[in-house]
């Protein structure tokens, strides 16, 4: 592991000798995700992008891209861009990016199963604001909203998610 990565342990999430709290997946932690499982999947995940609602906050970093009215990411297995990001309307299942709450204000994005993606091996492994401690995500890593806040600030080309 390099100094830079994002390491999830048992009880947190490490970075830059730091630990943060945090909550994963509902299915707990997975060598074979499958779609809806809520599970978290183990690896080594690099990050490939960050997402943010300008109007809710400032762009955390340089490279990070505005959330737009319209944003949505693919959940459906039928769908041919299955796992992509993509704009409404779109007659396939999908979640909205441009949520009412404050879950996806912040979105780093990781490469699980992305760009070419395996039907049914799961979607959208985002580190995004959790619910609150304690509180699991649908497989995702969730974070108190400063620590998110603070990790995205930080974060380079070569951070990487590992999941052990």
């Amino acid at each position: 592991m390099k100094p830079t990565d994002l390491v999830l342990t048992p009880s947190h999430l490490r970075f830059l000798n730091r630990r943060f709290p945090c909550t994963i997946g509902r299915g707990g932690l997975a060598k074979r995700k499958k779609e809806g499982d809520g599970a978290t999947p183990l690896g080594t995940h690099r990050l490939v992008g960050m997402l943010y609602r300008p109007d809710r906050m400032a762009r955390p970093a340089d490279w990070a891209l505005p959330i737009k009215p319209g944003d949505l990411w693919s959940d459906d297995i039928r769908d041919p861009d299955y796992n992509m990001m993509l704009r409404a309307p779109h007659p396939f299942r999908h979640e909205r990016l441009r949520r009412a709450d404050p879950m996806y204000d912040l979105i780093i994005l990781t490469d699980w199963n992305w760009p070419y993606a395996v039907k049914g091996r799961g979607s959208a492994i985002f580190i995004h604001q959790w619910r609150g401690k304690g509180r699991p995500t649908a497989g995702c890593i969730g974070l108190d909203r400063h620590h998110l806040r603070w990790i995205a600030a930080r974060i380079r080309h070569e951070t990487r998610l590992v999941i052990a």
